[in-house]
């Protein structure tokens, strides 16, 4: 199954480094906009400091990771669907602007960290968020 996932439940992953998350990784499809990198980047020092990982451990955990997860180019998002998703989110945040954009172009749900984010979403009657809570206690 597919899912589209935005940046702080990649970098929660990444932080992690628990071994709880290779079989989602294995089992699940997560997509991600290339919009993460720069997220990443900007957060890159957050990331190391609050890994409980050795450097190394931390840049192989990182390794497999990205192994596992596929990112796609901006500029495949649609101008439709960007316009769309900048309707939805311009009383919420429109740095996730890029992500309900790919889930709504991908027809796949988005999974989200952010209680602002898919509350704001749900009041919209956008259905296809869910909370990563949620979706880990389904499993």
């Amino acid at each position: 199954m597919n899912f589209v996932i935005d940046a702080n439940i990649l970098m929660s992953i990444l932080i992690s480094g628990k071994a709880s998350y290779k079989p989602l990784l294995t089992y699940y499809n997560f997509i991600l906009p290339d919009f993460v990198l720069v997220e990443l980047e900007k957060h890159k020092e957050v990331l190391k400091s609050k890994t409980k990982m050795t450097e190394v451990d931390f840049l192989k955990w990182s390794y497999y990771v990205f192994s596992q997860i596929t990112i796609l180019p901006n500029y495949i998002l649609s101008l439709e669907g960007i316009e769309k998703s900048e309707k939805l989110l311009k009383k919420i945040d429109l740095k996730d602007m890029t992500y309900v954009a790919l889930a709504m172009q991908l027809n796949l749900p988005l999974l989200t960290r952010d209680k602002l984010l898919y509350e704001g979403l749900r009041k919209q009657k956008f259905k296809k968020v869910i909370l990563f809570e949620e979706f880990l206690q389904t499993l």
